[in-house]
């Protein structure tokens, strides 16, 4: 998963006395609209100062970041790209690069621009886990279990790389370690709907049945559009022999746009 950011966007400031005719004072000028929410004005600013010195990495970066918000993803990647041939050893432009290209589908790129920033930043705990969640998308969950065992050793409350090493964990079919993890993302965020939900899978390969369904009944508190939740919590009262609970939670599903028409039609006889 990718939720919350999982993706954080680092923002870097340029240390210096500036005059009101210097690029340093239109990139700050930058930096502080972005600051505020306003990345059009922000850009104006960045802009200049990129005129006013072509070769202002710092620039090139957090005018990228604007534009990411402001969703020109390819021109927040030119400006990346244009940030690293500056700068070849900033590890926050090959982390953000490689969250837009992790995001677009590029797996191999994103891969490599997560490596690249670890390489010149080995603290990088969210480089870590974004490559982990990149090896567990192409099937190499211990290569991603041991990219998220290192995010959570650089940072012990990262609840998201427990949650993801739990995933991973799951695919090897390592149920109880799963839960492990899932159960300390949630100590971390107690509002940690999938994480509820995944706990709950797991409880069901397990066949803990009872400890499925708290779980997913959980998740739904959380999150009451949650339609995945509705179907496995269906599945598990059906197999507890509660077809009445099992026939709501299925046209439920249904009804938020999961496509559980052959277990409505099983369950609600």
């Amino acid at each position: 998963t990718m939720k919350k950011l999982f993706f954080c966007l680092l923002i870097l400031v340029s240390v210096g006395a500036y005059t009101q005719t210097t690029a340093e004072h239109f990139f700050m000028q930058g930096y502080a609209y972005a600051k505020l929410g306003s990345n059009d004005r922000a850009l104006t600013n960045f802009n200049k100062a990129i005129e006013l010195n072509p070769n202002y990495a710092l620039a090139y970066y957090n005018r990228g970041i604007s534009k990411e918000i402001l969703k020109d993803y390819n021109g927040a990647i030119a400006d990346y790209d244009k940030t690293i041939e500056l700068d070849p050893s900033g590890a926050s432009a090959y982390y953000n690069r490689g969250v837009l290209k992790h995001t677009s589908g590029d797996k191999d790129g994103a891969t490599v621009d997560y490596t690249k920033a670890i390489e010149f930043n080995p603290d990088f705990a969210e480089a870590y886990n974004n490559r982990g969640l990149l090896k567990t998308q192409t099937g190499d969950y211990n290569g991603a279990i041991a990219d998220h065992a290192k995010a959570i050793k650089l940072d012990p409350s990262y609840g998201d790389a427990y949650y993801n090493r739990g995933i991973a964990t799951a695919f090897l079919k390592d149920y109880n370690g799963a839960i492990v993890d899932y159960h300390r993302a949630i100590e971390l965020d107690p509002n940690f709907a999938k994480a509820y939900y995944n706990k709950g899978f797991a409880k069901t390969q397990m066949k803990d049945y009872n400890g499925a369904i708290a779980d997913y009944t959980k998740a739904i508190e959380l999150d009451p559009d949650f339609a995945l939740v509705y179907r496995n919590r269906a599945i598990v009262k059906y197999l507890l022999g509660d077809s009445d609970g099992a026939c709501k939670d299925a046209q439920k599903a249904e009804e938020l746009g999961n496509d559980a028409s052959v277990l409505v039609n099983l369950v609600c006889r």
